[in-house]
C-alpha cells in the first residue's frame, strides 16, 4: 500500500471545508494513517515548498501556508498519490474538472485549498517532514478486499 501526503491548507480551514475534503478521501477508499492541525512555523513552509525555491512565487507560498493552521494528513491505499491527484484536481481551481475537489471549491492557483505529494518519493519526504515515525498508525480495516481489490 502507497501513502501520501496530503495537507488542508489555510483557506480550507477558513473555508470550512475540512470535512467534506477528508469524505472525499475517505469515501474514495483511502485510509487515515495520520491526522493533525498544526501551525506551520517558517522553516517547515520553507523546507515543504524547497523545490520551487528559486521561482517568483516562492514567498507567497510561504507566508500563505504559515498565515493560518493547516490540517496534515497521510492517507494509505492502492496507489494512493494517483488516487489522491486525481480527486484533488489541477493546480488552478479555474481549470480543475468539475467532480474534483479543486474543480468545486477552487477559484485560483495559490488558494487551492489541498496540497497532495506528486511522487511516492516526494511522499515519503513530505511524511517525514510533517510528522514523526510515532505518529503514523497502521490498520487493515476489514473492508480493504472490497476497496483496494486485494
Amino acid at each position: 500500500m502507497d501513502r501520501t501526503l496530503i495537507l488542508l491548507k489555510p483557506d480550507c480551514i477558513h473555508r470550512r471545508l475540512v470535512g467534506e475534503i477528508l469524505t472525499k478521501f475517505e469515501r474514495k477508499g483511502l485510509r487515515l494513517v495520520a491526522l493533525k492541525l498544526i501551525q506551520a512555523d517558517k522553516a517547515l513552509a520553507e523546507k515543504h515548498y524547497e523545490v520551487h525555491k528559486e521561482r517568483p512565487f516562492y514567498g507567497s507560498l510561504v507566508s500563505f501556508l504559515t498565515s493560518s493552521p493547516t490540517v496534515a494528513l497521510v492517507l494509505e491505499g492502492r496507489e494512493a498519490v494517483v488516487v489522491a491527484r486525481n480527486l484533488i484536481g489541477a493546480t488552478d481551481g479555474t481549470k480543475a474538472a468539475p467532480g474534483t475537489i479543486r474543480g468545486d471549491f477552487a477559484i485560483s492557483i495559490q488558494n487551492n485549498l489541498v496540497h497532495g505529494s506528486d511522487s511516492n518519493e516526494n511522499a515519503a519526504k513530505e511524511i517525514a517532514l510533517w510528522f514523526t515515525p510515532g505518529e503514523l498508525t497502521s490498520f487493515t480495516p476489514i473492508d480493504t478486499p472490497w476497496v483496494a481489490g486485494s
